[in-house]
């Protein structure tokens, strides 16, 4: 999914993609940040935002860098507001930022993964091929699970049927074929219809 490695399909999206296209543009971030391969995941990028949705960038920091990607972001952003950023000792080195852009939060998050390793993206792959292999209805069920609370992932795994770890049972989709999903969602009665 190529397409979503540069923002340049928002301009052309839904009213969401494109208010998001002209907010990363205003502030330049995908330029300023160019260093640590930037993309955007998430609910936005596949429509299945709700009025709450934040922007979601994720980035590739090393022992060597990161220093330097937290002076590029405190220089840029940190008179925007609700700036916060801090760094995470999980499994790896993490550095996550957070403000606000005309009401839209972005979130900047950092690890030493490639950006299209990391779960963000992965998750937001399968999503994407799930929604263009499903009926309009289950994307209207994502969207009402997530505006009652439910967070995206589990809001999948739910409908899906899936137990255990609805974010790791998500990345265990990732090697069905296309017909496998639709096979899948044929079972739950969630198939597109020609």
């Amino acid at each position: 999914m190529e397409k979503f490695k540069n923002i340049e399909y928002l301009k052309n999206g839904n009213l969401k993609q494109m208010q998001s296209y002209k907010i990363l543009k205003k502030i330049d971030i995908f330029n300023i940040l160019k260093e640590f391969k930037p993309i955007l995941v998430g609910t936005i990028p596949i429509e299945i935002d709700i009025e709450k949705s934040d922007l979601d960038i994720v980035c590739q920091i090393n022992l060597e860098n990161k220093e330097s990607l937290k002076n590029i972001i405190i220089k840029n952003f940190s008179q925007l507001k609700d700036f916060k950023i801090s760094d995470k000792f999980l499994s790896d080195e993490v550095v996550i930022t957070n403000f606000f852009v005309d009401n839209i939060e972005i979130e900047i998050y950092a690890s030493k993964l490639i950006p299209a390793q990391t779960n963000g993206y992965r998750h937001m792959i399968i999503e994407s091929r799930l929604l263009n292999c499903a009926n309009s209805k289950f994307k209207e069920m994502i969207i009402i699970l997530k505006r009652e609370g439910v967070k995206t992932e589990p809001a999948f795994a739910k409908l899906l049927k899936l137990t255990g770890n609805p974010y790791e049972e998500l990345l265990n989709l990732e090697i069905l074929s296309d017909k496998e999903i639709v096979d899948k969602l044929k079972e739950i009665g969630y198939e597109k219809r020609e």
